[in-house]
């Protein structure tokens, strides 16, 4: 069982904020820093300024503060620290961010990718019964010491957290999913196919079947183009979901299209529909904060043949206990696991679902 007084007993990285003697800089402009923006004016936190990469100044305004070079601030001021407001997943990228960390104190606030609501200790107590749940579900001690870390991260902005419980993709595949050379693999949120072709590394180039879902249509175009060489596989230009139809969702590009109140129609699938009865040996849901929903259309799939399960849980503030509890409600059976890749802040986090004979 988690211990809450030890969460609560942690320094929050709005409270260390707030009380900073020091002046503290955003990292990074765009709609992260706009969060973090957000987060500052709510508890009253000052901002000395912005600052971005070398490669992103050029001369730019953002809200109002002209956007420096790290170089520049550090001439200026002795001490200072440093908020960083974008994902870095890229090793490079991350050693740049561990640099800084080496120089300055290094706060990355855990903001949800979609939707409101700060993971604060207030949170934390009006939810610990659900995370507790999920913890004592958790089928080896790697997963239960990350998810206490992704906790206390997400309290702390410390990603000396996330460092500490970062796995490789080789440990699930092999480990945890022991894929094989014949998977019938639905990927949902199959972006431009990276996902498909990292699992076949792993199975030699093998399978039975691929079904590779992806809403956006520059996206599902270079997904056809980077598969073309595959036999057996199904591509469908829409979104995974929960019902059969159209669906509105962000005008926005990438990885980031997600369910909106404006924006554009597009089509919406049940992966049970696809399917239609047929098994499904593997499903992969990263579908930018739709995975309850996507999980829904696939109840059917999952209740009989009980697939094995991979679901981004980051992308909403309850997603980390939400989906794990959702999935074990429909397969109490399955044992869960729980990793993260190497990324900040800790957005490639995911549960993994398999039955273990």
């Amino acid at each position: 069982m988690m211990k809450l007084n030890y969460f609560l007993s942690l320094n929050s990285y709005i409270d260390i904020l707030k009380s900073s003697d020091e002046p503290i800089f955003i990292y990074g402009m765009g709609d992260g820093c706009l969060k973090v923006l957000k987060i500052f004016d709510e508890y009253s936190i000052p901002c000395a300024g912005i600052f971005a990469s070398d490669e992103f100044v050029r001369d730019k305004v953002f809200m109002g503060h002209k956007i420096r070079r790290l170089s520049e601030i550090e001439e200026m001021v002795e001490r200072f620290t440093v908020v960083l407001a974008f994902g870095a997943g890229y090793r490079s990228l991350m050693d740049k961010i561990d640099d800084i960390a080496k120089r300055h104190r290094l706060i990355v606030p855990d903001m949800p990718v979609i939707g409101d609501g700060l993971f604060t200790k207030d949170y934390l107590k009006s939810n610990f019964d659900k995370l507790n749940r999920v913890y004592e579900l958790l089928a080896d001690e790697q997963s239960r010491y990350c998810y206490e870390k992704l906790i206390e991260f997400k309290i702390t902005g410390d990603i000396k957290c996330l460092k500490d419980c970062e796995t490789s993709p080789d440990e699930v595949f092999e480990s945890v999913l022991a894929v094989n050379e014949n998977e019938i693999y639905a990927d949902l949120g199959a972006y431009t196919g990276d996902t498909v072709l990292q699992l076949l590394e792993y199975t030699k180039g093998s399978y039975d079947k691929i079904y590779a879902i992806e809403p956006n249509a520059r996206n599902s175009r270079k997904l056809r183009e980077n598969t073309s060489a595959l036999d057996n596989i199904t591509v469908i230009q829409a979104a995974a979901g929960d019902n059969d139809g159209k669906i509105t969702v962000s005008k926005g590009g990438g990885r980031m299209i997600h369910r909106s109140d404006s924006g554009i129609e597009i089509d919406s699938v049940r992966l049970d529909t696809v399917l239609d009865g047929k098994p499904c040996t593997y499903i992969k849901y990263d579908v930018e904060g739709s995975e309850s929903d996507a999980i829904n259309g696939s109840y059917k799939t999952i209740t009989e043949y009980a697939p094995k399960l991979c679901a981004a849980i980051y992308h909403r503030t309850q997603d980390i206990f939400d989906i794990p509890l959702r999935i074990h409600s429909l397969r109490p059976d399955y044992s869960l696991y729980v990793r993260h890749f190497p990324y900040y802040p800790a957005w490639d986090t995911n549960v993994y679902a398999v039955i273990k004979h």
